[in-house]
This record gives structure tokens, C-alpha cells and sequence, in this order.
């Protein structure tokens, strides 16, 4: 019997060898299988890189076109905005240079009787002229028994009067203008003490 026990105990030793030689094949394959792993994310690396490249330089130009087009569009609107000014500039010269014509149809109409031909023809043309102005975004400053404000108004004198308080118009003695927003020529004006 101790012979058996010899015999099964070398059958146990055997059948044990192989399943070590086994754990070491499968860890071999292991690793084996991990290095191919690392090997082939190595190469999409690589290949990633290659991408990245590519990709980088696609974002960098898709940036200079995009940052040029902004830059494009707001040289358009700031050169938009210079002619606009240019323009009113023009206008509001011109303007200031009509106004005079204006203030000296004013007193040639304030010396016309009623029922004159020829006033009542001056009359017209100013009518017309009053019309194309405000038309063209020239308004009259409204000045008598509003309250005095040095950014429509020049104040030349100082008046009593019972009519209105201290602090107003009393007396327009040329009419002022603004052109859209601006002042063109500011209403001088007699203040109220």
C-alpha cells in the first residue's frame, strides 16, 4: 500500500506540474497581449499625433478666418458710421450757413404789409424754405416761457417781467436751430431775474 500511496501521490505531483506550467504560458500570453496592447496604443498615439497636428492646424487657420471676418466687419460698421458723421458734418455746415439767409427773411417779412404782392410772394418762399429745412431734420429751438437751459439756450440779458418767473424766457432776439440731435446755433435770449 505504500506503494500506492507513493504511486497516487506522484500522479497528484504530476497532474500539479502541468498546472503550473500552464499558469506560466497564460501569464506569458498575458503579457504578451498587454505589450501588443501598449505597442498598438503607442501607434494610435503616433497616429493621433499626426491628427492633433492636423487638427491644430485647422483650428489655428478656422481662427484667422473667423478673427478676420470680425475684424472685416467692424472696419464696415466704424467706416459706416465716419460717412454718417461726415455727412451730417456737411449738412450741419451747410445749415449754419443757411441760417443767416433765413434770420434776414425773417426782418424783410416783419416790415411787410398785408395785401403787398410781392410780400405776400416773400411769404411763400419762405413758407418753402421753412418746409425743405425741416424736411432736412432742422427744427426751430422753442425758446419763450420755457425755463432758461444753457444747452439750448444764450443768455445775452437779463429782463423783469411780470409775466413770467425768474428763470425763464422772457424774449427771443434770434432764433435758435438744431439739426436731428445737435445744436446748430443756440436761441439768444433775455432772461427773466
Amino acid at each position: 500500500m505504500a506503494e500506492m500511496e507513493n504511486f497516487e501521490t506522484e500522479d497528484v505531483k504530476e497532474t500539479n506540474e502541468p498546472k503550473a506550467e500552464e499558469k506560466k504560458e497564460t501569464a506569458e500570453t498575458a503579457k504578451k497581449a498587454e505589450e501588443k496592447k501598449e505597442e498598438s496604443s503607442k501607434d494610435k498615439k503616433k497616429a493621433g499625433k499626426k491628427k492633433d497636428k492636423r487638427d491644430e492646424q485647422i483650428e489655428e487657420l478656422t481662427d484667422r478666418v473667423k478673427r478676420q471676418l470680425a475684424e472685416f466687419e467692424n472696419f464696415r460698421t466704424r467706416s459706416e458710421k465716419e460717412k454718417a458723421q461726415m455727412y451730417d458734418m456737411g449738412a450741419k455746415t451747410i445749415v449754419e450757413k443757411i441760417l443767416p439767409v433765413v434770420d434776414n427773411f425773417e426782418r424783410g417779412l416783419a416790415g411787410v404789409q398785408e395785401g403787398d404782392a410781392f410780400g405776400d410772394g416773400m411769404k411763400m418762399v419762405y413758407k418753402q424754405m421753412m418746409t425743405a429745412l425741416e424736411e432736412a431734420g432742422v427744427k426751430p429751438i422753442e425758446a419763450v416761457g420755457q425755463e432758461f437751459n444753457p444747452d439750448f439756450h444764450n443768455a445775452v440779458m437779463q429782463v423783469e417781467s411780470e409775466e413770467y418767473e425768474s428763470g425763464f424766457v422772457a424774449q427771443e432776439l434770434q432764433k435758435g436751430y438744431m439739426y436731428r440731435d445737435t445744436v446748430v446755433r443756440h436761441s439768444m435770449v433775455a432772461v427773466v431775474q
